[in-house]
C-alpha cells in the first residue's frame, strides 16, 4: 500500500488508466479479428468498410498511446494489402 497521499493517487490513476487501455486494446483486437474474418470470407465489397473501420481503430489506438504509431500503420497496411489482393483476384 502507498505510504504517501501522492503515491496513493498515482495508484488510483494507474488502475483507471490500465482499465481504459485494456478496453481500447480489446476493442482494437476485436475489430482486427472482424476485419481478418471479412477478408477470408472472400467478399471484397463487404470487407472494405470493415477494413476501413479497423484501420481507423488502429489509428485511434495509436493516438491514445495504446500501440505505437508504426504498429498502427503496419496493421492498416497489411489489412489493405490483403483486401487489394482479394479484390484483384475477384475481378
Amino acid at each position: 500500500m502507498a505510504n504517501h497521499a501522492s503515491a496513493a493517487k498515482r495508484a488510483r490513476q494507474r488502475v483507471k488508466r490500465t482499465n481504459r487501455n485494456r478496453l481500447l486494446l480489446g476493442a482494437l483486437r476485436s475489430t482486427l479479428k472482424r476485419a481478418r474474418a471479412a477478408i477470408t470470407s472472400g467478399n471484397a465489397a463487404e470487407a472494405q468498410p470493415i477494413v476501413g473501420a479497423a484501420a481507423r481503430a488502429a489509428a485511434h489506438a495509436s493516438t491514445k498511446g495504446i500501440i505505437h504509431r508504426n504498429a498502427a500503420a503496419r496493421l492498416a497496411s497489411r489489412l489493405q494489402r490483403a483486401l487489394n489482393k482479394l479484390a484483384a483476384s475477384a475481378s
